[in-house]
This record gives structure tokens, sequence and C-alpha cells, in this order.
């Protein structure tokens, strides 16, 4: 079992910068690859950034290449997402998940945390 908390959302300018942060609790963190997801009102949820086990791999949502970073530091049971450039169209629910699969992307598994609200305005 992980349980997972999402924490430095918040509100920003457009053109500035967050670092969300998600911490895992358990001793098996650093075997699962781990990713992020995000919710906006009325849309579905959709795949943002996932990291293989070791974070030697990464995959980046088209829609955020060259502006947000996924990475992990399996000593402190912690995966980041730094968001650079944000865009209105960023707002949303942000979620991390763990457990899930990395191919040419991330595909998520069982564990969820409770998301952190990131808005940007305008």
């Amino acid at each position: 079992q992980v349980q997972l908390v999402e924490s430095g959302g918040g509100l920003v300018q457009a053109g500035g910068s967050l670092r969300l942060s998600c911490a895992a609790s358990g001793r098996t963190f650093s075997r699962y690859a781990v990713g992020w997801f995000r919710q906006a009102p009325g849309k579905e949820r959709e795949f943002v950034a996932g990291t293989s086990s070791s974070g030697d791999k990464t995959y980046v949502a088209n829609s955020v290449k060259g502006r947000f970073t996924i990475s992990r530091d399996n000593a402190k049971n912690t995966m980041y997402l730094q968001m650079n450039s944000l865009k209105p169209e960023d707002t949303a629910v942000y979620y991390c998940n763990a457990g899930g699969y990395p191919s040419d992307t991330y595909f998520p598994g069982s564990y969820w945390g409770q998301g952190t609200q990131v808005t940007v305005s305008s």
C-alpha cells in the first residue's frame, strides 16, 4: 500500500512557476513508476508527466513539454512536478499517481493522491 499527499498548489499569474510535491508513505515507493495527472472543470482527467521507478526515464504530455519537468527523490519518498511558463489553460486539480505502467507514456496505477488546486490567472 502507498498513500500519496500532494502539496504546492496555489494561485499564480500567467508566466509564473510552481513546484508541486507528492509525499509517499511506505517502503515500496522506489519500486513504483509514478506520474502526474490533472483535471480541469468539466473535462476528463488527463496525463501530464510520468517517470520510471529509478527516475531515469520520463514521459511528458505534448501540452506541457518544455515547460513542466517531473522528478523524484526515492530517498525522501517524494516526487515533484516543476511547472514553468504557466498558462491559464494549466488551471486544474493536479493528482499524483503511483504503481502505473510506463511505456511511451505513463498509464496510471491504483494509488492516487487527493489532489491540489493550481490556478493560473491571465
